[in-house]
């Protein structure tokens, strides 16, 4: 593995690239029965009528609950399953894949772990929960990695069984410091949640911009609200020319953020967000090239959805079409794809081999320092020695993070390639 401490100028190629596939991948399925059994909720009928050679799955998210919901996560999850069982199994088995709602609780967090235990699953894939602290010691005892996650909680960047694909809201943040800093802003005020993970926030977004010696301004704001007005006027201040406003608010949130700057006819402070906060439909709701976000940048963890990398996601959507519709451009969609990716690497890698895949040799593979590339990411490697050098984030790998900006109406690259922004994530200082 070539270190990856270097430049944050320091550009990795993506979109439209393919990097040749190990040889390991070669070995793909033969044929076998195509079946997919799967549930949506806890203790659904995924517990029946498996048979003992299936290889076994998760992936939860939030349903039913409101602005935390992530049902295209478990409808995506679903439609792999289809998709990999039609064209012949993984390797001779048949991939079962069962989903779970969490309800946005601590509870329905653990009851979804729970039965990912019961299930026997190798692994859970992708999967979105702030309640981390509660369902990875139910997964750690069971030794069930995790692949992917949202990242929203601690132990999702410190677990020695979760391998995250992408860096977090921290790899955002710090992002969006480095972007604004290289579009010349004087001064750049944060909106962020009123909570302890908020006030984590500040910190790296400091770190991006004080080598700059850019003044940064603190604007907490409630995590829900009808009326932003006073948050947005705070944040715009004078509304002075090199003014900027980074936000990382939910995405329901940031369309009512939006709604207050366009209230507030600011003209020269340039707005800034985080993906999640803001994606394709967030634009495209507040009306896209006429609308608040016209020519926004944002931080992403992967290329932007328009991006050819994607067309494999594209191609598994559009063979959904009977089922919900599944947002490609979602950031919680897109992880959960790039983690059943990382998986179907590693069960190439396992069954090339000739070892059995399972739960215990997934994460001998993964820690063992082999170097996972799905085209959407740099290279990932959960090895000892690429940890990130951080008591709270060890787990932390990808710190490489997409500039994007609203052109036209469409989250496009500002730039091409990653930027990487590990001196941010660990307070050092920027190469020279």
């Amino acid at each position: 593995m070539t270190s990856r401490r270097g430049s944050s100028q320091a550009m990795h190629p993506i979109a439209g690239r393919r990097r040749r596939r190990p040889l390991a991948a070669a070995a793909t399925a033969a044929a076998l029965l195509p079946t997919l059994f799967s549930a949506s909720a806890c203790g659904g009928p995924a517990d029946a009528a498996t048979g003992s050679g299936d290889l076994t799955v998760m992936t939860w998210a939030p349903s039913g609950t409101g602005s935390a919901d992530r049902p295209g996560m478990t409808d995506l999850a679903e439609a792999i399953g289809r998709d990999i069982n039609v064209k012949g199994g993984l390797h001779g088995r048949r991939l079962r894949v069962i989903t779970c709602n969490e309800h946005n609780t601590a509870d329905g967090a653990k009851a979804c772990a729970q039965q990912a235990v019961d299930a026997k699953a190798v692994a859970v894939l992708g999967s979105f929960s702030q309640y981390g602290d509660d369902f990875m010691p139910v997964l750690e005892r069971a030794g069930i990695p995790l692949i992917g996650g949202y990242g929203l909680s601690q132990l999702e960047f410190s677990s020695p069984l979760s391998y995250p694909v992408g860096g977090g809201l921290p790899a955002l943040v710090g992002g969006s410091g480095r972007q604004l800093v290289e579009a010349g802003c004087k001064a750049v005020s944060l909106i962020r949640p009123d909570t302890p993970a908020g006030d984590s926030l500040l910190g790296y977004l400091g770190n991006a911009l004080k080598p700059a010696g850019i003044k940064l301004q603190d604007v907490k704001a409630p995590e829900k609200s009808n009326d932003y007005t006073p948050v947005a006027r705070k944040a715009i201040g004078g509304d002075q020319p090199g003014n900027c406003v980074t936000s990382a608010l939910g995405a329901e949130p940031t369309g009512n953020l939006l709604d207050a700057f366009r209230r507030t006819g600011a003209k020269n402070t340039r707005y800034a967000s985080v993906i999640g906060s803001v994606q394709q439909s967030v634009v495209d709701s507040t009306g896209g090239d006429a609308g608040p976000l016209a020519g926004a940048f944002v931080t992403g963890w992967y290329p932007p959805e328009s991006a050819k990398a994607w067309d494999g996601l594209r191609g598994v959507i559009r063979a959904n079409m009977a089922g919900r519709p599944i947002d490609a451009a979602d950031p919680g969609v897109q992880t959960t794809w790039v983690a059943f990716e990382v998986f179907r690497q590693v069960a190439d890698r396992l069954a090339a081999s000739g070892r059995q895949i399972s739960a215990k040799t997934i994460t001998a593979l993964l820690d063992g320092g082999e170097q996972i590339d799905v085209g959407l990411t740099p290279p990932l490697n959960w090895a000892t020695t690429n940890m990130l050098p951080s008591s709270e984030s060890p787990r932390l790998v990808n710190t490489w993070v997409t500039f994007q900006e609203v052109r036209t109406g469409q989250l496009t690259l500002q730039r091409p390639g990653f930027v990487d922004v590990r001196w941010v994530l660990t307070g050092g200082k920027p190469p020279a």
